[in-house]
């Protein structure tokens, strides 16, 4: 008997597209239904802030599939589409204009929407941030040789974009009101690492500063204004202070919502037919200890194939490790686990020459590592984690001992 099962996926980013194709390749021949609120194909963010940003070039390589692949594959998509409401009892989901579509299994992978600054001013043209196509698009425009472009927040994504403007020949201030651009991730003497990276490029990173105002016209900002009265000239501002999980539906349905939408190692939420992934989903993660949410590229890639093994009803792959990776000018990292800054660091190689990986001990076990510019050793510092026994740190710092040996 054919399957006359509909699982509906609401978010048609990259944990959307994956999770359709998961579906096909783990044998479900029911209806699925991928609904999206941008106009595009699912696709991968990273080159947004990588080299899309710099170029405009090659964005056709960040889509899952082309429109042809979801048709082969009987897959019915409905970009540009808004779900407003998700009805449990009914089993439906209600999009814009009132059009109800059934289900029988539901992944909610709605994704996560930048954070917006509560200040005067912030709304002005001109105030950018960065989560889609077009608004890469936007920035890109704003990048020119001698533009004055003020980042506001100093996290992964605000840094990558930063780099990408002083390449371009802007005039590039960063303000940041920690310490150090991200000491609450990589802690004081790893975040220093990319605080002078940036300096050597000559951006203005400010460090301690609160924004008070966001000045200009409505035609667009003139500078940006911090606590101490300081004005700061500014052709662009670019807001880069986190994001947040798109979990309005899921509260308005009712679901558990806690940092995201809470849900098991499966992405089961407290409905057991509706399913969470991508940078939405607050999970249960086995491998680190506790329940997780985690706005990072592989996790969208990855994550998909563990939850939709849920949604059929079989054994699945294990969750994996977080992992991220950048590059900004001449350093590019990989990061794998997930440590708290207070733990402790452990370095080998050379920190100043920027060739290294920084390893995080939590009661003398591997809990994080990340190695930059030294490349091929992600199996080894995952198996490193994963062994779960504490390690000398004396013999993890001495480049002369593999780390093989001390798994």
């Amino acid at each position: 008997m054919s399957d006359e099962r509909t699982f509906v996926v609401v978010g048609a980013g990259l944990a959307g597209g994956k999770a359709v194709e998961a579906l096909r390749d783990k044998g479900f021949e029911g209806h699925i239904v991928l609904v999206g609120a941008e106009r595009h194909l699912p696709y991968e963010r990273p080159p947004l802030s990588k080299d899309y940003l710099k170029t405009g070039e090659k964005l056709d390589d960040a889509f899952v599939h082309d429109a042809q692949w979801y048709a082969d594959h009987d897959v019915e998509v409905r970009t540009g589409t808004r779900v407003e409401a998700i009805d449990r009892d009914a089993k439906e989901v209600e999009l814009q204009g009132g059009e109800r579509i059934p289900y029988d299994r539901l992944l909610l992978a709605t994704g996560s929407s930048p954070r917006h600054l509560d200040l005067p001013g912030a709304d002005r043209p001109g105030v950018l941030t960065l989560r889609t196509i077009e608004d890469s698009d936007r920035i890109r425009e704003a990048l020119q040789p001698g533009r004055k472009v003020v980042f506001i927040g100093g996290g992964w994504i605000g840094l990558e974009v930063a780099s990408a403007a002083a390449d371009a020949g802007a005039d590039v201030t960063v303000l940041e009101s920690l310490d150090l651009p991200l000491v609450r991730v990589l802690g004081p003497q790893i975040a220093q690492v990319f605080a002078d990276l940036h300096r050597e490029h000559g951006v203005d990173i400010r460090t301690g500063v609160t924004v008070e105002e966001v000045l200009g016209t409505e035609d667009g900002v003139s500078g940006v204004r911090l606590a101490d009265g300081t004005d700061i000239p500014a052709d662009t501002v670019v807001v880069g202070v986190g994001a947040s999980p798109n979990v309005e539906l899921a509260k308005d349905a009712g679901l558990d919502v806690d940092n995201g939408v809470t849900a098991d190692a499966q992405g089961r939420t407290s409905d057991p037919d509706i399913f969470a992934a991508g940078d939405v989903a607050n999970v249960e993660n086995p491998v680190v200890g506790h329940r997780v949410r985690v706005e990072h590229w592989a996790n969208a890639l990855n994550q998909p194939q563990v939850v939709v093994a849920g949604m059929l009803e079989q054994e699945g792959p294990d969750p994996e490790l977080p992992y991220f990776f950048t590059d900004q000018y001449d350093l590019g990292m990989e990061y794998f686990g997930l440590a708290d800054p207070e733990d402790d660091v452990v370095v080998r190689g050379d920190l100043s020459g920027r060739e290294f990986i920084a390893f995080w001990l939590h009661d003398g076990k591997v809990v994080a590592g990340m190695n930059v510019n030294v490349w091929d050793v992600g199996d080894q510092i995952k198996a490193l984690i994963a062994s779960d026994k504490a390690v000398d740190p004396d013999r993890l710092a001495d480049p002369g001992v593999p780390l093989e040996e001390l798994t």
